[in-house]
């Protein structure tokens, strides 16, 4: 997952409120009539038709798509909206992380519409060697790379892009969540400075005697 926040928010503050999404339904196909999609929702579509006649599919039901059911459009649209990613991770960390000033400066960032680099779960091993950046951090990296290495086969890790810092979550299967910070950006390494020229030798046609 991958949430970059809008900059401008009705009445010029960013909030969980205004950053509400539309409610998401997997796309159905009924069997026999192609070509109409279909929202699907606990095993039939919206407009009634049930499990046994259906397909679903991995993407998103799209209500504005031409070929989507007129009645599953209607009702898609009318489904109530359900919390932003930063809101998700923010009540996440509530009840996953352990209170201290790494997660407070991150539950503030994601209140003020922090970007979600990265949020996902998966083989930890592939999780971290594409998207821990464990060289990053500077604040809580050693518990965060023990984390990452106790983990089993899975785990859930965060990437949260603030102003001028980066945080790294990890949240092991059956562990506490573990939070890392590091600057934005990391300062390019310093080009050595050229050596002194030496000073011109007598006779050696650069002015001298």
């Amino acid at each position: 997952m991958i949430d970059s926040p809008a900059t401008e928010a009705p009445g010029g503050a960013w909030s969980f409120a205004a950053a509400r999404e539309p409610a998401e339904f997997p796309a159905a196909g009924v069997h026999g009539v192609p070509g109409v999609w279909h929202a699907g929702d606990r095993g039939r579509t919206l407009c009634g038709i049930r499990g046994r006649y259906l397909s679903f599919f991995l993407h998103h039901f799209q209500p504005q798509d031409l070929a989507s059911c007129r009645k599953c459009r209607a009702l898609a649209e009318a489904a109530p909206t359900r919390p932003c990613g930063q809101e998700r991770l923010h009540d996440l960390l509530l009840q996953e992380a352990d209170d201290g000033p790494l997660r407070t400066d991150l539950l503030a960032a994601l209140r003020r519409g922090a970007r979600i680099a990265y949020w996902g779960t998966g083989p930890a091993r592939d999780l971290t060697r594409s998207y821990a950046r464990l060289d990053r951090m500077t604040e809580e990296a050693g518990p965060a790379a023990e984390a990452l290495a106790a983990a089993g086969t899975s785990l859930t890790l965060a990437r949260v892009e603030d102003t001028d810092q980066q945080y790294l979550v990890v949240l092991p299967y059956d562990g506490r969540a573990r939070i890392a910070r590091g600057p934005a950006t990391v300062p390019p390494t310093a080009s050595p400075s050229p050596p002194p020229t030496p000073p011109a030798a007598p006779g050696d046609g650069r002015g001298g005697p």
